[in-house]
């Protein structure tokens, strides 16, 4: 485990969290990689203290939406846990909260899905499950955010490029496996290792 600093240096480097542009409604952006959340290097307290003092006081003052990019996040390397997203979630201050007014949810995978549907409702009160916007391209989001305004990591779009001609993974229904990436969707017996329920 890194020390106290170190995580922070790591957070701040890594960039998982940064406020930059706006929606087209003209609210503020708090834009979330998830891939980047290095979930085994770093302390809940440590994040909690780094929302508190460098993201939180920016976004107490006028509504804002959040712009949360799940592309490649595996449960393993860069999910945090349940009970660490909850503890993040109580941690938000009351203005905060209700000033957060859209989540959107860049790629979400099935997993992603049945979970918030599952428990999206007891671990965030408040409304915030009512407030989330699932978005399966890129080119969805820009629907909602100003293109310009928001940098996405380039992983983001060849993600896209993938779920273009493989769309079943948008649903779980085809893996993103090395072995059978580029065979062919259909009337073929490598297909039957795509079918595994992997997001």
């Amino acid at each position: 485990m890194f020390s106290e600093v170190e995580q922070e240096q790591l957070i701040e480097k890594l960039e998982i969290f940064k406020i930059q542009g706006r929606d087209k409604r003209g609210r503020k952006t708090l834009r979330i990689i998830g891939k980047f959340f290095p979930a085994r290097n770093l302390s809940v307290e440590v994040v909690k203290k780094y929302l508190t003092e460098k993201i939180f006081p920016e976004l107490e003052k006028r509504p804002f939406a959040v712009v949360y990019v799940h592309t490649d996040v595996e449960k393993s390397e860069n999910f945090p846990g349940v009970s660490a997203l909850r503890s993040f979630y109580d941690a938000i201050p009351v203005k905060v909260r209700e000033n957060l007014e859209a989540v959107y949810f860049l790629h979400p995978g099935l997993q992603a899905r049945l979970f918030l549907a599952t428990f999206g409702r007891f671990i965030f009160s408040g409304g915030l499950y009512g407030k989330l916007r699932y978005v399966n391209r890129v080119d969805y989001l820009w629907e909602h955010v100003r293109r310009n305004e928001i940098e996405m990591p380039e992983f983001v779009f060849d993600h896209d490029e993938d779920l273009e001609y493989r769309p079943m993974m948008d649903y779980g229904l085809e893996s993103d496996h090395a072995r059978v990436y580029g065979a062919p969707a259909v009337d073929s017996p490598v297909s039957m290792y795509s079918m595994r329920c992997i997001s």
